[in-house]
């Protein structure tokens, strides 16, 4: 008997070289220049179709630094009157955006980028809330324009192995799922990770890492119930989720700005279990026990830092006319989304949009 996975959780091309062209090559423009900005920058490179062409800053040496840093064709700031986001928007030759700004941001710049006819790709977590989700899924549908969360660990060969296992019947039925990420994060209420006007805190931040294992081994829960530490700002700085499912599985989450942790992900069936070693993020072995027999171990190794194989599924689905990845639909970013909006709700925890 196996687990309730979803099939469009694995990848139909699980053994491609992520660098290796997949059709016409697109350019990209990626709007904000910080440090995730930079990380995906250098993965993008990697790809022999995509041509980094364009990026976008407040301040003009700012984009220009990265730029050249990056070996990107454009640089666009602030000028005139006109942030430097929109100029590179009104830039015809941009084919797909990668927006990297910190999440209260996303669903400005997203739904800027739809409206100007931009394919885009947006950093995790998706929005603030779940209505600023449905617009953007509602606008990009309306428009036949390409849009996926940028939940880069979906891709990884190692995650994929890890829900391949889990759904092909070899741990059995999956009962119960464990998973953490944690670091201590030097406060600071201007701090990206703390900012409330930012979507600060560790639900929003680190929360779907945690949560990939469980919605990828035992799919959405029928019940969420969430604790949480908040700060005096009313930013989580960590929360604990245990997800309920109707057939009696379990999975207890936490997620941490206080505290270091294993990061790791465990995975236990009525026949055997499977551990992550690595960060769950991007583990490198997988253990599976299975009964009493000896323990085996697969190892993985990626390209570039790991976001390679995202870019390439967004590649891969503009290029063949797709609008959505099936590996990544909307409507899981959409029901993530809904589960966030939940957990938020039972420790207290709002922020300036919802309010919008």
């Amino acid at each position: 008997m196996t687990s309730p996975i979803a099939t469009p959780w694995l990848s139909s091309q699980p053994n491609q070289d992520p660098s290796a062209a997949t059709g016409a090559p697109l350019r990209w423009g990626v709007i904000a220049t910080g440090r995730i900005a930079s990380l995906v920058a250098r993965d993008l490179a990697l790809l022999e179709d995509a041509e980094l062409y364009a990026v976008s800053s407040r301040g003009q040496h700012t984009a220009d630094a990265f730029a050249a840093e990056f070996g990107f064709t454009t640089a666009y700031g602030d000028d005139g009157g006109q942030e430097g986001y929109e100029r590179l928007l009104a830039d015809d030759s941009v084919d797909v955006v990668y927006v990297a700004t910190p999440h209260a941001q996303h669903h400005q710049m997203v739904l800027a980028a739809l409206h100007a006819g931009k394919h885009v790709l947006c950093e995790k977590t998706f929005t603030i809330n779940a209505r600023e989700a449905a617009e953007l899924v509602a606008v990009a549908r309306e428009k036949n324009l390409f849009l996926m969360e940028a939940v880069w660990s979906r891709f990884l060969p190692s995650m994929q192995r890890a829900f391949e296992i889990a759904g092909s019947g070899e741990l059995g039925t999956v009962q119960w799922v464990t998973a953490d990420l944690g670091f201590p994060a030097p406060y600071s209420p201007t701090a990206r990770l703390w900012a409330v006007k930012d979507g600060g805190g560790a639900l929003l931040d680190l929360t779907v890492y945690p949560l990939l294992w469980a919605l990828g081994t035992l799919g959405f829960p029928q019940a969420v119930s969430a604790m949480g530490t908040l700060n005096d700002d009313g930013v989580d700085a960590q929360n604990a989720l245990t997800l309920g499912y109707h057939d009696g599985a379990q999975a207890q989450l936490t997620s941490s700005l206080l505290a270091y942790g294993p990061r790791a992900a465990t995975v236990a069936g009525s026949l055997g279990y499977l551990q992550s070693l690595g960060s769950i993020n991007n583990p490198k072995q997988l253990v599976i026990g299975i009964g009493r027999e000896p323990l085996r171990t697969e190892h993985f190794e990626v390209g570039g830092q790991g976001y390679t194989y995202e870019l390439r599924e967004v590649t891969r689905c503009i290029q063949q006319g797709l609008t959505e990845s099936p590996v990544m639909p909307l409507e899981d970013s959409l029901n993530a989304m809904r589960l966030f909006d939940g957990v938020r709700a039972q420790l207290g925890v709002s922020y300036p949009n919802d309010a919008h």
